[in-house]
């Protein structure tokens, strides 16, 4: 199998954001962002993703954890595009329910070539610690747009702001790793009627 991996580095004015992974890896997450809860969370995607994954941001964190975030999931969707490449024989759907205590996610991901988020999470606060949850959001916006996917994330319950938004980043990793899973009968052949993603 071709080894399935992407190193991006992305400069703007905001933000300086580097980004490693491997499709194939066993869930290590190095992460360095200045924003705690996003680490925390793009530890989630590599853990239950069984994907390798190193995050280094420099961002404009006096101002707040906007740019950043949003930065960091521009970067690593732009990273997920170029690991799977053509999408020759993966799977190309997946899809998770993720379960916290009272916390449930479901997430639905097709590899489509074509952007596009349905977000239905209502969280129970606005902020956890002194993290704004309208980021998460934007986090995965970025992601969309970059990796050229279609996702759908519905957060179906929860009283409990983290363990909505860690079941969020969980299920997203596991319908991930199903979408990106080779299937042996496609062979060499993309997933799709068109011929292409």
């Amino acid at each position: 199998m071709t080894a399935r991996k992407a190193a991006i580095h992305r400069k703007t004015r905001e933000t300086d954001i580097r980004v490693s992974l491997d499709l194939d890896g066993s869930g290590e997450a190095r992460l360095r962002t200045g924003v705690p809860f996003l680490e925390h969370m793009l530890d989630q995607i590599a853990r239950h993703g069984l994907i390798d994954l190193e995050v280094e941001a420099d961002g404009d964190l006096e101002i707040d954890a906007h740019h950043t975030v949003e930065d960091v999931g521009i970067t690593l969707g732009q990273a997920l595009a170029e690991a799977w490449g053509e999408g020759r024989g993966l799977t190309r759907y997946g899809h998770a329910y993720v379960p916290l205590d009272e916390a449930l996610s479901r997430v639905v991901v097709d590899l489509s070539g074509r952007p596009g988020l349905e977000y239905r999470v209502d969280y129970p606060r606005a902020r956890i610690g002194d993290f704004d949850v309208d980021l998460i959001r934007e986090f995965f916006q970025g992601l969309v747009n970059h990796a050229r996917l279609t996702l759908h994330v519905d957060g179906l319950q929860g009283r409990n702001a983290h363990h909505v938004a860690e079941t969020v980043f969980k299920a997203f990793g596991r319908a991930l790793r199903m979408a990106v899973t080779d299937d042996p009968r496609m062979g060499d052949t993309t997933p799709s009627t068109k011929g292409s993603l």
